[in-house]
């Protein structure tokens, strides 16, 4: 398996490229606009096609590039059935499994920082978005969050993974590049060590976050799958 993470440092945003060496078929996960240069020619040098680019939800931080990826190279946009984006060409939910090569992505409903999360389920690890973060989680303030719904999903869809499973989350601001689910279950500040719902339900509704600082922007676009100015 061909697996990497890539970086973009203003939204500390992590997207991931994944291809099966075999038919050097790819799939990215979570990209954002401003990278999208840096992505074809990732592809490009490694003789990679990209068959999809993939949504962990709708995110509120950051434009991504699937509809520039898709006009410029061809590739299908993945997002969940209730992601409101009817610009996709495929929407999942959970149980499915996306086909890249021989690779196989099985999707995880992992709602509750927006209504409409996923999580992808590849062999040893799982890429997480914005629901479980390394010793964190999303928020749950806008977006039809709800902190019940993500303490149920970490707990049931994530938590039941095996220890050793590795985690890849959907940003980190602190340099962090991955976890595992053990690490996670008993050391996550606000989901580990056998925190409740209920304490955990009354610790995001304290957090006082501030206004996303690109949600003005980056969700009427994403809705659009990354097509900006649309009327």
């Amino acid at each position: 398996m061909i697996f990497e993470q890539l970086f973009e440092p203003v939204t500390s945003t992590y997207t991931y490229l994944i291809a099966c060496p075999r038919t050097r078929e790819a799939i990215l996960i979570d990209t954002v606009v401003e990278e999208l240069d840096r992505y074809i020619d990732l592809l490009a040098s490694r003789g990679l096609t990209l068959r999809y680019t993939a949504e962990t939800h709708i995110h509120a931080d950051h434009v991504t590039a699937a509809a520039a990826l898709r006009d410029r190279l061809g590739c299908r946009t993945v997002v969940h059935g209730d992601s409101g984006a009817e610009c996709a060409d495929r929407t999942v939910r959970g149980g499915e499994v996306l086909e890249v090569g021989d690779l196989r992505l099985r999707v995880l409903e992992v709602p509750g920082h927006t209504d409409a999360d996923v999580a992808f389920l590849l062999a040893d690890r799982v890429l997480t978005g914005d629901a479980l973060l390394i010793g964190g989680c999303g928020r749950t303030d806008f977006q039809c969050g709800d902190a019940g719904k993500l303490y149920d999903s970490i707990h049931s869809q994530i938590f039941t993974l095996p220890d050793e499973t590795l985690v890849f989350p959907g940003h980190d601001y602190k340099g962090n590049t991955r976890s595992s689910v053990g690490q996670e279950r008993q050391h996550n500040a606000r989901l580990g060590g056998g925190r409740s719902r209920a304490s955990f339900m009354e610790l995001m509704a304290d957090l006082k976050l501030a206004y996303p600082r690109f949600i003005d922007r980056a969700l009427p676009a994403n809705r659009a799958c990354g097509r900006e100015n649309l009327s």
